[in-house]
């Protein structure tokens, strides 16, 4: 006689099985990138296995529905695909691996190997889209993170768990800033997403940050120019993923994602495709809603937990600094560095923009003797700017004002204060002291 425990055992194995026959459609409409195919039960996200008439498969990712039918991305542009296709269920893609494997290495988005290495073993799993923390619980930003940029420890101290935007034009040393950051600052493990830059730059970054000590903290997940859409995006979570996994581990995380921005044009083109309305600059509502639920996923852990330290650079189009991808991030992010044009032309590298940057967490970690300094720094920085056209075609007297006589007379020495070499590192606590005794501290 069959007990009630094998009959329900029996049952949902053949549900399991029945579910398996079904995990698979055939292309019904396939338009060069986008695919409709037969409806079967998928997530979005999910990734699929579509026949080609080459020997391999092409990967799709579920992206939306229609009338029962299911709607998929190709990950790579020029596949071979006919209507009829046999499209296959691979991955609900909901979960990464991730463990130490990936440090010292370079993957993609998939988690495959870019620097020529074996596949690391990974034993652990982290949900690709992460996992919420009651807001109430996390730990508030009150420390200091020593990134190893004079100016920025000085004048712009970043906290641990803080998340900051570097706006910035094109050809204006974003990336050795970056590099300068990842390679010095006093973080447990960093993360860099490189998303979609160009294919040289992601290797002169790797090649300058793999140099020495730092390579063995460190893991980047770059998805260059040239891939899919929906591979810079998932590159961008799963970099974001990686992060979360330490923070969870009780470590302090630098997350580093170049670009903000790059990721954003990737959602314009998925949602664009699903028929989204543009908005303004052709930016559609979900990319809007993206940025902040991509940011949130960063910041400080509940106790116990560590913190991700989040550094995203944001593209100004044409050096506007009211792009709708610039506007949303400042407005979600803890504060921004901007990188000025007109410093870069004056040979002053790191070229900060002082008195048009923010760290919103500053005076709450460093003492009153810094804090003083730092406002008095960005005070005299701004005179003396405004001023600059005057002073240089001669109509400036010394003696009319003396808080602009201080500014012409400190202008060297404060941007020595400001210029710092790529190689260079200026730790915290130097940073600090020479900012107080430039101020007459």
């Amino acid at each position: 006689m069959t007990s009630l425990a094998d009959s329900l055992r029996a049952d949902i194995t053949a549900i399991n099985e029945d579910r398996q026959l079904s995990m698979f459609g055939h292309v019904s409409r396939f338009d060069g990138q986008m695919i409709e195919c037969g409806g079967f039960p998928a997530n979005i996200g999910s990734l699929c296995s579509v026949e080609t008439d080459d020997e391999q498969p092409a990967i799709a990712e579920v992206i939306g529905f229609d009338k029962g039918n299911n709607l998929l991305s190709l990950h790579k542009f020029g596949a071979r695909i006919r209507v009829g296709a046999r499209v296959t269920l691979a991955d609900d893609g909901a979960m990464v691996p991730v463990g130490d494997g990936l440090l010292g290495r370079v993957t993609d988005a998939l988690g495959n190997p870019l620097d020529g290495g074996p596949t690391p073993r990974l034993e652990e799993r982290w949900p690709l889209m992460g996992r919420e923390i009651n807001p109430l619980t996390r730990k508030s930003v009150d420390t200091p993170l020593d990134v190893g940029v004079r100016a920025i420890n000085s004048l712009l101290t970043v906290g641990k768990g803080q998340r900051i935007g570097i706006i910035a034009g094109s050809g204006v040393g974003k990336s050795v800033l970056l590099g300068m950051m990842t390679r010095f600052a006093a973080a447990d493990i960093v993360v860099v997403g490189m998303i979609g830059e160009r294919g040289r730059e992601v290797g002169d970054f790797t090649k300058t940050v793999f140099e020495g000590e730092s390579k063995f903290r460190t893991a980047i997940v770059a998805v260059p120019a040239d891939r899919s859409p929906l591979l810079r995006i998932r590159g961008a979570e799963r970099a974001t993923a990686i992060a979360e996994y330490y923070r969870d581990k009780g470590k302090d995380v630098l997350l580093i994602m170049d670009s903000l921005t790059r990721v954003a044009h990737a959602r314009r083109e998925i949602g664009l495709a699903l028929g989204e309305q543009p908005t303004s600059k052709g930016y559609p509502p979900s990319v809007v809603s993206m940025i902040p639920r991509m940011i949130e996923r960063t910041g400080s852990g509940a106790a116990g937990q560590g913190t991700i330290t989040s550094i995203y650079t944001v593209l100004a189009d044409g050096d506007d600094a009211n792009d709708p991808v610039v506007d949303s991030a400042r407005a979600i992010l803890d504060g921004h560095l901007l990188l000025s044009r007109q410093q870069t032309q004056m040979g002053i590298y790191p070229a900060i923009d002082i008195p048009a940057s923010v760290s919103r967490v500053m005076n709450d970690i460093v003492d009153d003797k810094q804090s003083e300094s730092a406002r008095q720094f960005r005070r005299l920085v701004s005179l003396y700017m405004e001023n600059r056209d005057l002073i240089l075609m001669g109509g400036y007297a010394p003696g009319q004002d003396s808080e602009l006589d201080l500014a012409v007379n400190l202008w060297p020495k404060l941007m020595q204060h400001i210029q710092q070499l790529g190689g260079e590192k200026a730790d915290f606590g130097a940073s600090r002291n020479a900012l107080v005794k430039l101020m007459g501290g």
